[in-house]
């Protein structure tokens, strides 16, 4: 027998809260889905203070939905309307700033299959690797991959059920949405509301600690998780990657206009894939065209921050968990000029 709303409605109607009435009657329940039998929602909590109060709640709330008939999996959220440092910080008409962390410095695109997750993953190492304390958040909410790039398998920890700490790899400190799925290929199947409030959990309950700079590896587009990050949290700069295809250039621009609307100064481009070098016979192709980006920030007067090649030892890095900025090869060596132009410009 499918399970209904209804049906999860009513038993969490019977859950009490520690200060009288219910997650159902305090409305304090946002985006529940009911798919297959997998039952998801989050809990919203009037502030941060109320949302670490209520740990035990979303516990019991989850036990109670997947004890009901029909529900194979239940994924509860808890998060805060707002933090409080974030409403003191939009009552002064500007965003919140992660405690410890310097800088916050998103990598970007407007489509997809650019290499932005490689970027960000090599940048961060490259930068690890030049003596500044970097932390990676994979806010790629459908398609974590940052796991599989930096070699970290292992779920994060959380002693008191209120913060997460993060993993370390290669000196990075790191936290994916990936690394605390149940299972490590699961679908990531959520709303807006769902994606927003994973968003913040990351950002505002991991313990960063004391960080010179977050690299954040974006997903890809305009949608719910940058209007999120750039509204709620202070943006120092935004690195836009595309390849040198009039495709991907038509949808950098969308991301570089996004990012102007909501005020977040663009550090630069980088055109990512721009030559192909046969290993074997030394013949270089600009397989997605050439120099496309490097003309579209001209355009624009932005910063040309460097090409990076399409390259079969980059794809192997990623794949076995080890980045190929901290190894020693060419490409590193270009990482490495980048992570330099970052820190020479103040954002890392």
């Amino acid at each position: 027998m499918a399970v209904s709303r209804g049906d999860v409605l009513k038993a969490l109607e019977g859950l009490a809260l520690p200060e009288g009435g219910s997650l159902v009657s305090q409305d304090m329940l946002r985006a529940l889905t009911i798919e297959s039998g997998v039952v998801r929602f989050i809990i919203e909590a009037p502030d941060a203070e109320q949302a670490r109060a209520l740990e035990g709640v979303r516990r019991a709330a989850e036990e109670l939905v997947v004890g009901l008939p029909g529900v194979s999996e239940a994924h509860v959220l808890l998060t805060a309307h707002s933090e409080p440092r974030a409403e003191r910080a939009a009552a002064q008409g500007a965003p919140a700033r992660i405690p410890g962390v310097a800088r916050i410095v998103a990598i970007a695109s407007g489509k997809g299959g650019v290499g932005k997750s490689t970027v960000s993953a090599n940048l961060a190492v490259a930068l690890a690797a030049q003596g500044r304390r970097v932390g990676l958040l994979d806010a790629d909410i459908y398609g974590p991959s940052q796991p599989r790039m930096m070699g970290l398998s292992e779920r994060p920890s959380s002693p008191d059920g209120k913060v997460i700490l993060p993993l370390t790899a290669h000196g990075v400190t790191m936290m994916s949405i990936g690394l605390i799925l149940k299972e490590r290929d699961e679908a990531v199947v959520w709303r807006g509301a769902m994606l927003t409030g994973a968003l913040q959990q990351l950002l505002t309950q991991v313990r960063w600690g004391e960080l010179d700079v977050l690299i954040v590896d974006m997903p890809p587009g305009t949608g719910d998780i940058q209007l999120t990050l750039t509204q709620k949290f202070a943006i120092d700069g935004a690195v836009i990657v595309s390849t040198p295809q009039d495709v991907a250039l038509l949808d950098a621009r969308k991301a570089l206009r996004a990012f102007e609307t909501m005020n977040v100064p663009v550090a630069g481009l980088i055109e990512n894939m721009s030559t192909y070098i046969c290993p074997k016979c030394g013949h270089e192709e600009h397989i997605f065209g050439e120099g496309g980006v490097r003309a579209e920030a001209e355009r624009l007067a932005l910063p040309f921050l460097g090409e990076l090649p399409l390259s079969l030892e980059v794809r192997r890095s990623g794949d076995t968990g080890t980045p190929i900025a901290a190894t020693e090869s060419p490409v590193a060596a270009a990482y490495a000029r980048l992570a330099r132009d970052l820190v020479a410009a103040g954002l890392g």
